[in-house]
């Protein structure tokens, strides 16, 4: 009708328009002729780089990363269904089978088991998976106090944390807890380790921070990023004149040079005799 006819399919020319807004999304550039199924190309993974999936213009934010850290937010910032929901539709979860069973088994106090599991987990350093279980053993030897079963606890500190040869000075303490109880409720304090009721959710924050991170997804990274990347553009702002509630996280900050202070507010006189 007047004009030149397109000999390509509609479909391919679809394919080429949700190609399009696939790189305007991501950032990600077409390197090669679009090729195979709609279906098929929203299918394609995102750019790689050495083999491991990449967001992001520079290719140095590792997809994997990335989607497990916003779903460890969205937990933290207490929206569950999301974060479960961004599990399942990425295919990527925030931690592995056999961690979720040792979260599981800390939560519900069931401690020989959770060290059991430690040692499933793949941890290379020997020196970290003694000092987790420590800690676990020492929760478990004081949970153990508090049901008023002294000698388990002491069994416990016995057979299973002295050996561990780990920090003997906190050991000959846990044994003054056996000896006499009282010592315990004196010299607690709630900034300190010796908490006898800790609770098993503090314990696992403490694990969490002993854990590689890639094991466990340390609390609050995403927030520790974010503030990060705001503190470097304010240092690097070379007209600086705002407070920092005043930065926001659409858009690089910036102060313009209009925000110094050109005008006197106050001039004060002096006279003769006072120079």
């Amino acid at each position: 009708m007047g004009g030149v006819e397109d000999d390509e399919p509609a479909s391919k020319r679809m394919k080429l328009s949700s190609e399009e807004l696939r790189r305007l999304s991501n950032g990600s550039t077409i390197k090669e002729p679009v090729a195979g199924s709609s279906r098929d190309l929203m299918a394609r993974p995102l750019q790689s780089e050495g083999g491991e999936e990449v967001v992001g213009s520079k290719g140095v934010i590792k997809k994997v990363e990335f989607v497990r850290i916003i779903a460890k937010a969205l937990y933290s910032l207490g929206y569950i269904k999301s974060g479960a929901h961004l599990e399942e539709e990425s295919g990527i979860p925030l931690h592995s089978s056999v961690v979720n069973v040792f979260m599981r088994q800390i939560l519900e106090g069931n401690w020989d088991e959770s060290v059991v599991t430690l040692r499933n987990i793949g941890l290379t350093d020997e020196r970290t998976v003694k000092s987790a279980s420590f800690l676990i053993l020492e929760q478990k030897f004081f949970e153990l106090l508090d049901e008023e079963k002294a000698m388990d606890a002491l069994n416990t500190l016995r057979t299973e944390i002295a050996p561990l040869g780990v920090n003997d000075s906190r050991v000959r303490e846990l044994s003054s807890y056996i000896v006499s109880p009282s010592y315990c409720s004196l010299t607690r304090s709630p900034k300190q380790d010796t908490v006898r009721a800790r609770s098993r959710s503090k314990l696992l924050e403490e694990l969490q921070k002993l854990l590689p991170a890639t094991v466990m997804v340390p609390e609050g990274r995403l927030e520790h990023l974010v503030e990060q990347a705001l503190v470097l553009q304010r240092d690097a702002c070379m007209f600086h004149n705002s407070l920092d509630k005043e930065m926001s996280l659409y858009s690089d900050h910036q102060c313009g040079r209009d925000q110094i202070p050109s005008q006197a507010l106050q001039v004060r006189l002096c006279s003769a005799y006072q120079i």
